[in-house]
Parts: C-alpha cells; sequence; structure tokens
C-alpha cells in the first residue's frame, strides 16, 4: 500500500485542508501481509472519523491499511473539525465539501480512483458514522453504500436534548433545534425523501454496542429504514463507544462491502 498525506485548498471550505489516502499496491514479498491491487477503477471507501478526532485517527486506532490492503482498495480519510459534516447555520460548508469536491479532488489527484457510484462507499464512527448515512441518503447519486459504526444517527433527539443545556455549539451547526426535525441535516427525513423521490436507494450497514449511550438511536433509525423497505444489514453486540470494538467491526464492514476477499 502506499499511504499518501496530501494538503490542498478547498473552494468549499475557502481554506486549507488535509487528508491521509491509502492506495492500492500489488505485492508479493511483504512479511506479514500480502498486497492487492484492484483491477481496473481503484473502489473507494470514504472513511470519515469522530468528534474528538482528525485524518489520522483510523491509521493510529486500527489496523486499516493492512485491512484495506487485503482488499485492494483506496481509502480516503479526511478532516472535517467538529462539523458533523453539514453545511453549518453559522461556519464552514462541511457537507458540500464531502459530498461534492472532495470526491471530485481525489478523482483528479488519484485518476485511478472509479468514478462508478457501485464503486463508491461511505463509512464511520460516531459523528462520522452520521455523515456516512448522510453521504448515502443525500448524494445517492454518488454513494451507493455507507456504514455506521456507533453512530449519532437521531440528530434530532441530541440538538433537542442539548439545547435543555444552552449548548450553542449545536445550533451553529444544525440551527434552532425547533427547526431539525424534518430538515436536509435529519436522516430520517432523508430516508423518507430518497424513497419517495423513486431513485437508487443505498445499500447500508449499522453496528451499535449494547452499552453505548447512542444504542436507542441506532434502534429508531434502523426500524425507520426497515419499515421504508431499505437494503439494511443492522448488527449489535457487546461493546460502548470505544475503540477496541470500531477496529473489530470496521473489519465486518469490510467483509460486507467486499465478500469476496477475506480479512484477516
Amino acid at each position: 500500500m502506499a499511504l499518501i498525506h496530501t494538503d490542498f485548498f478547498s473552494d468549499a471550505l475557502g481554506m486549507c485542508v488535509e487528508m491521509d489516502v491509502i492506495l492500492p499496491e500489488e505485492t508479493k514479498g511483504q512479511i506479514g501481509m500480502e498486497g492487492r491491487d484492484g483491477k481496473g477503477g481503484w473502489k473507494t471507501l470514504y472513511l470519515l472519523h469522530g468528534m474528538s478526532d482528525d485524518h489520522t485517527i483510523w491509521q493510529r486506532r486500527t489496523s486499516i491499511e493492512r485491512y484495506a490492503s487485503e482488499k485492494g482498495i483506496a481509502v480516503v480519510m479526511p478532516s472535517t473539525q467538529l462539523g458533523w459534516y453539514t453545511d453549518m447555520h453559522c461556519g464552514y460548508k462541511w457537507f458540500t465539501y464531502i459530498s461534492e469536491e472532495l470526491p471530485r479532488v481525489c478523482r483528479a489527484f488519484f485518476p485511478r480512483m472509479s468514478h462508478r457510484r457501485e464503486d463508491t462507499f461511505a463509512c464511520g464512527l460516531s459523528m462520522g458514522g452520521y455523515g456516512a448515512l448522510k453521504l448515502a441518503l443525500r448524494a445517492p447519486e454518488t454513494f451507493s453504500c455507507a456504514a455506521s459504526l456507533s453512530g449519532g444517527v437521531d440528530i434530532v433527539h441530541i440538538c433537542e436534548q442539548t439545547s435543555l443545556a444552552d449548548d450553542h455549539y449545536w445550533e451553529d451547526i444544525f440551527g434552532p433545534a425547533d427547526k431539525v426535525r424534518g430538515s436536509f441535516n435529519d436522516l430520517f427525513a432523508a430516508a423518507e425523501e430518497l424513497k419517495a423521490s423513486g431513485k437508487p436507494l443505498p445499500k447500508l450497514y449499522m453496528w451499535c454496542g449494547t452499552e453505548d449511550s447512542l444504542l436507542p438511536g441506532n434502534h429508531a433509525l434502523r426500524d425507520h429504514l426497515l419499515a421504508l423497505g431499505y437494503d439494511l444489514t443492522y448488527a449489535e453486540s457487546a461493546g460502548n463507544h470505544a475503540w477496541q470494538w470500531w477496529d473489530l467491526h470496521i473489519q465486518d464492514v469490510l467483509r460486507w462491502l467486499f465478500p469476496q476477499t477475506e480479512v484477516k
């Protein structure tokens, strides 16, 4: 694998940003692992971080490079600060950046990345789990599959609860708490609107630990998606909001996305 750090200017954000990118490489002589180079255009996974983290965290806390090497895929790990993958009420246009500009920039920098919807995926943890599902539901022409690990997926509930504490952080991102339900940023509304549009629906994957405080929100979105007829794979098992579980379950996500090759 090649691990590349990239600094570049974002027109959507009006500032310089960072990302780390893993690219596949065919190898035979590496001790302890074997690299594959996906044939044709590279299938690409956009791997999103959570609230306390940045573009380096998946490399620092998991073996994502080794897992991706065995699949022969490209992995894009952007930094999006604390913006919740959202065009903020007061702030930056993080959703425009992540859904439109970033795929375009990556494909320009790395021409072997596939442009096809069926080769483009998103996954994230916590805040990034929300972001990954949002990409699939609000930009389905680009992303065919998305996976959430311990996702903060019920943003309406989160905003309503935090507004009681007069926390302006959430209002700066999503606007007034009483305006979030049914908005562009509400995943429940996004799922309904996409279903009603008649456009192709993405395939979705969700996992959450049974000791995680975000579990009720995951249950609510699971039930909503299944009622709407989405192709959803849902799993839960022992675990809290911690990296030991995300390192384990990102491997399940890769098996779900690429069942023809094994994660070792």
